[in-house]
């Protein structure tokens, strides 16, 4: 059961990016967690980006097609200007393109404005004091194999389209935070799940995330997550994500649009 890390560096490497084969460990259903997808670009695109890349700030992904097998995830870069650099990457399989991504890395600016309206949630558990989430035969590989998973509020007797849990990997050895942070960012099921029954099949879209600090930390690998559903109609939701470290410091915003089939 190879870890991310593991992955990577068992890759093998090519002039603009990596080959590789997609452990099962990492499946959500017939596809590659879609963490894992956007952690693997990411990485590919840190490279092409080489030394002095400055820190990744905004990622948009498109998840089009199941990512397993053998893989080949290929980055270049778009356009440097002065202070952002766009790179794109993308993952390629037996029946082409699977999983796109572009990303904006841009160094810090000197600006007189400053807003934080970020709150952690309120009547939080913390992460210590947290009990952890069954898993049952509906959780993904992915979750079950690598992820350790705590409820991040007290029960409810009312069913809300939210989801909040502190979230860290089991093996974080040789990955850069910032990958570590995507890995990790699709980790929660969609804020509209505790609505449905398990068993419905769910596909992220499209994902966007801004990132709200130059250099993620956080304390013991713990994140705090929380996935809302604020729309859902036709098969469709629209879905608001955040996630903060162990200290209640926001480090990521994101959205992402889900196809319900059921």
């Amino acid at each position: 059961m190879a870890s991310f890390g593991q992955v990577l560096s068992g890759a093998e490497v090519l002039e603009d990016g990596l080959a590789l084969d997609v452990p099962e460990s990492w499946h959500q259903g017939r596809t590659a967690y879609g963490g894992f997808s956007a952690a693997l670009t990411l990485a590919v695109a840190q490279q092409a980006g080489g030394e002095g890349l400055p820190p990744l700030r905004s990622a948009q992904m498109a998840m089009m097609a199941p990512v397993n097998g053998g893989v080949e995830v290929r980055a270049r870069i778009e356009r440097a200007g002065r202070n952002a650099i766009w790179i794109s990457s993308a993952i390629h399989g037996e029946k082409g393109l699977a999983f796109s991504a572009s990303f904006v890395f841009m160094g810090a600016v000197e600006s007189a404005l400053h807003i934080n309206e970020r709150p952690v949630p309120e009547g939080l558990v913390p992460a210590d004091e947290a009990h952890p989430v069954a898993y049952t035969r509906h959780t993904p590989a992915f979750l079950a194999s690598h992820f350790e998973t705590r409820h991040a509020l007290p029960p409810s007797a009312e069913r809300r389209p939210e989801m909040c849990r502190w979230v860290r990997l089991a093996e974080r050895d040789g990955i850069d935070p910032m990958v570590e942070l995507l890995l990790v960012g699709d980790a929660l099921p969609p804020g509209v799940m505790p609505l449905m029954h398990a068993a419905v099949p769910v596909s992220t879209m499209h994902w966007q995330v801004n990132l709200l600090t130059p250099a993620p930390r956080t304390r013991d690998g713990w994140w705090l997550m929380r996935s809302i559903g604020d729309y859902a109609e036709k098969g469709c939701s629209s879905e608001r994500e955040a996630t903060w470290n162990a200290s209640g410091e926001p480090v990521m915003a994101g959205m992402q649009s889900i196809a319900l089939f059921g």
